[in-house]
């Protein structure tokens, strides 16, 4: 008979992990594992990573749930391989292969390669693959792809801020085509792949991706399951960035005790700040994070704010999580 299995005591946690998401993890494994380490109630993460990819996934957990969004928008930085003279079903490594082509070297020549860069910088269309989660009368288009069915999909606008690409081989001295992205949210990798591939004239599909920056948040501030699984609690707690991470590209604006008492009621503020779209709003005593706002002809208007019991938790978690960040800064 096995033993009852022990049930987690869930607590508030507030703040931003940076996770360095494994291979072969889904985005909501990697949250769930995360979230089970850490014993938090509220948890989400900042939009899908294939489980193909590696790379940062920011997990957002307690108060820092309500700026999620924020990410989902952000620019995003992919390395990527595209594996040149083979198309698939999927796109990527894990499909049948379609069509292989034969690489002569005119496909490949620096001027071609440069050509076929400047053609995919900038605004660019792309017909989302069949192999993707979005809805089409309620079903994912994957569970078509799954059941054989194609569906008509509409080419949809998105932006590549920068592209670079390189040429290397593999073990057996196949060429591959190495890509470094920073694109806009709704961009598909896999997508850009083939299409870089089909205008090469050889065709190609993705054997490799990795996000290694999204909304400024880089891949070297990450961390791993693997090392969360080794610490305690209290140095994964110091782990956590807190939810301003997530507010970088916001104006900042302090407000004085009576001002913040009243903004935190849901109420303007009158003062001398200049039109901004987005403002994340602080209070000074002690120094805590409200809310988001915007500013309009001197006003300062709420748009999303914390809880007081949850600026109280966050205060808490400070004191608590800095013995171990110290810890965690010498090792």
């Amino acid at each position: 008979m096995n033993a009852p299995r022990t049930r987690v005591q869930r607590r508030p946690v507030h703040g931003v992990l940076l996770l360095d998401k494994p291979l072969g993890f889904s985005s909501n494994d990697a949250l769930q594992k995360a979230k089970w380490l850490l014993r938090a109630e509220k948890a989400g993460h900042t939009g899908t990573l294939d489980p193909l990819a590696t790379g940062v996934l920011p997990l957002c957990f307690g108060a820092a749930t309500k700026f999620s969004q924020l990410q989902l928008d952000a620019a995003k930085t992919y390395e990527a391989i595209v594996r040149l003279g083979a198309t698939t079903t999927t796109g990527d490594a894990e499909g049948e292969v379609l069509r292989e082509c034969a690489i002569t070297p005119e496909m490949l020549t620096p001027e071609r390669l440069a050509a076929v860069q400047q053609q995919f910088t900038g605004p660019i269309r792309q017909v989302p693959p069949m192999y993707s989660a979005l809805k089409k009368d309620g079903k994912a288009l994957y569970e078509y792809a799954r059941a054989g069915v194609e569906v008509e999909r509409a080419a949809r606008e998105v932006e590549i801020h920068a592209l670079a690409l390189t040429l290397s081989s593999d073990d057996q001295g196949q060429p591959l085509l190495n890509m470094v992205v920073t694109c806009s949210k709704g961009t598909y990798i896999r997508t850009l792949g083939e299409d870089i591939g089909a205008a090469l004239g050889c065709g190609g599909h993705l054997s490799f991706l990795r996000r290694i920056d999204t909304g400024g948040l880089g891949v070297e501030r990450c961390v791993t399951l693997a090392e969360l699984e080794a610490m305690d609690e209290a140095q994964r707690l110091a782990c956590l960035l807190p939810p301003e991470a997530l507010l970088v590209e916001h104006l900042p604006v302090t407000l004085g005790s009576e001002d913040a008492g009243r903004f935190l009621s849901g109420l303007r503020r009158r003062g001398t700040w200049p039109d901004h779209a987005a403002v994340a709003v602080f209070g000074q005593e002690p120094p805590a994070l409200l809310g988001v706002g915007h500013t309009v002809a001197g006003e300062l208007i709420p748009d999303r704010l914390l809880s007081p019991l949850e600026i109280q938790q966050i205060l808490e978690s400070r004191t608590l999580a800095a013995p171990a960040a110290s810890i965690l800064e010498k090792s």
